[in-house]
């Protein structure tokens, strides 16, 4: 085709958004944010023993950048022309735990993903060296609790445990990041140059990072016993960070020299891509978890109701950084893969919509996900998963509505504790992520909720949120983020369509479900080998 054929649209940005499930590469149009193109590659995760959750992170990386080479040629099918891609940001799984060896480029053990519980022991030892073995003793300083959630404990299990990595980090050849660090050091040369970075969104869930100073804490690594050079250098989340240097034998070689220059954890892309700049904005992301968050402004405010204080964004080197609060639900896809994988009800993941509007309720039966304790507002690790209520008239349908409604009561627990340390209950809940292509779902929060939920006609938020970073980062400036310029968002709304009374007594029947949930697992273990208990994520104690 000769490049006078090629469809002229302006400058064009590309987003990677790599997470727990699957990786994708999608382009917009940074003029009007129309997404032009995008390809996706579910990623498999590894459990090699109860509670532990790894991936491959070279499968991550070529998953990446399949993603980029089949994105470009669907473009090219659609007469686009991929030299207009001016930009790339990243966005991903956060607090997922990466070492490799800087002169091989190969990692040194599998990611450790942030869903993982085997640090539970490594944070029982350090939590004996804090006063009181007080959970929240560096909330002000990190905004999370010592916990097995976040990346300080997983790195410290990997030096402890895995002989490579410590002669890797004597040999002066580790390093250490997320996942946005591994794949912008493997993306801009790794070991020939790559760049050894990341953002302060992603260094804000390392519990490593001072979220006041915006750098890593010499105390920190002292209390985690972690050497600091292995550490990346923490940069804004809309910079130029380095070029892309890409595999000649791949068909992407336009994108040779595109700049990286956009990098969020995905919640905080999130954030970015619903548009909420303004305090007391806040979204609810549906992916594996269930993340709602909302933005504090320029002001760090620490929760009494078990919520987390994180960076939201920091849109430029010489930009303020914004924070906001979150509320953490493990298992909300995951739950639908679960059903698709282990019980084999569902052929894919998206029969569970079908099944679950033939049956039209659950017809009195409860599932309460508690695969790994309950995260927020509980945070109880005794807590196990249950389905209750079951008669001989319960099917599959029945049990997949459930799962659906488990999605929306947490949301719901999560959302009633911000409005609690917000002090204003929102009037409506912005929503995005995969799940919210499930319309009995949506229909299904808000009858919960009783206030409207509103999705983005284009739900693909967290990519945009990164793409936006990308775009507007200085010396691209092909993306304005100046509130007059920001295109105007078209959206699905979801009106409650049942009485609060119902929702009332079916929230408090899920209440109960919850109740029942909690004791099932204690510490004390038979001598034959029978798990000990995986402690899920702590929260800040309540009022410290």
């Amino acid at each position: 085709m000769a490049a006078s054929d090629r469809m002229v649209l302006g400058p064009l940005v590309g987003s990677i958004d790599q997470g727990t499930s699957s990786s994708r590469f999608l382009v917009f149009n940074a003029k009007t944010a129309e997404l032009l193109s995008h390809h996706q590659v579910e990623i498999q995760q590894k459990f090699p023993k109860e509670g532990w959750v790894e991936q491959d992170p070279n499968e991550i990386l070529k998953s990446v950048l399949e993603c980029v080479e089949k994105t470009c040629e669907k473009l090219q099918q659609l007469n686009i022309d991929i030299t207009n891609i001016k930009a790339i940001g990243v966005s991903n799984q956060r607090e997922t735990t990466v070492v490799w060896d800087k002169t091989t480029g190969e990692p040194l053990y599998n990611a450790i993903v942030w869903l993982d519980l085997r640090t539970q022991s490594t944070v029982d030892r350090l939590l004996k060296r804090i006063p009181g073995n007080n959970k929240s003793f560096f909330k002000f300083r990190t905004g999370l609790p010592l916990c097995t959630y976040f990346s300080a404990v997983k790195l410290r299990w990997l030096l402890d445990n895995v002989e490579e990595i410590r002669k890797a980090v004597d040999d002066g050849r580790a390093m250490f990041g997320t996942v946005d660090s591994w794949l912008i050091w493997c993306l801009t040369g790794g070991k020939n140059g790559g760049v050894h970075c990341t953002d302060v969104t992603n260094a804000s869930r390392t519990m490593l990072f001072n979220i006041h100073s915006l750098d890593w804490d010499p105390e920190l690594c002292q209390f985690f016993d972690i050497p600091m050079e292995i550490l990346p250098k923490v940069r804004s989340s809309s910079e130029i960070y380095g070029l892309m240097k890409i595999c000649p034998s791949l068909k992407m070689g336009a994108l040779t020299g595109v700049p990286i220059s956009g990098c969020l954890g995905d919640q905080s892309a999130a954030l970015v891509g619903q548009m909420c700049f303004q305090d007391g904005q806040a979204k609810n992301t549906y992916g594996t978890g269930c993340f709602l968050l909302c933005n504090t402004g320029q002001k760090s405010v620490f929760s009494d109701h078990g919520l987390l204080t994180t960076i939201a964004y920091k849109l430029g080197r010489d930009k303020p950084v914004c924070y906001a609060l979150e509320g953490s639900v493990a298992i909300a896809g995951a739950v639908v893969r679960w059903l698709r994988d282990n019980l084999g009800i569902l052929q894919t993941s998206q029969e569970i919509e079908t099944l679950a509007a033939e049956a039209g309720t659950s017809y009195g039966c409860y599932f309460v996900p508690a695969f790994s304790g309950l995260y927020a507002p509980y945070w109880e690790p005794s807590a196990r998963g249950i389905i209750c209520g079951l008669t001989q008239f319960t099917n599959k349908n029945h049990i997949a509505f459930a799962a659906l409604e488990a999605v929306c009561f947490q949301t719901r627990e999560i959302l009633d504790a911000m409005n609690k340390d917000c002090g204003i209950p929102l009037n409506q809940l912005q929503v995005d992520g995969g799940m919210t292509n499930n319309k009995v779902l949506m229909q299904l929060q808000s009858d919960i909720l009783c206030i409207p939920v509103v999705k983005p006609s284009m739900p693909e938020t967290t990519a945009l949120g990164a793409a936006m970073a990308a775009g507007a980062a200085e010396g691209v400036g092909v993306w304005s983020l100046n509130p007059g310029d920001l295109t105007a968002v078209t959206c699905e709304r979801f009106e409650p369509q049942i009485n609060p009374e119902e929702s009332e007594y079916r929230y408090a029947r899920w209440k109960k479900a919850v109740m029942k949930s909690m004791g099932w697992e204690t510490s004390e273990a038979p001598s034959n080998g029978a798990v000990l208990l995986a402690s899920s994520p702590c929260s800040p104690a309540p009022g410290r």
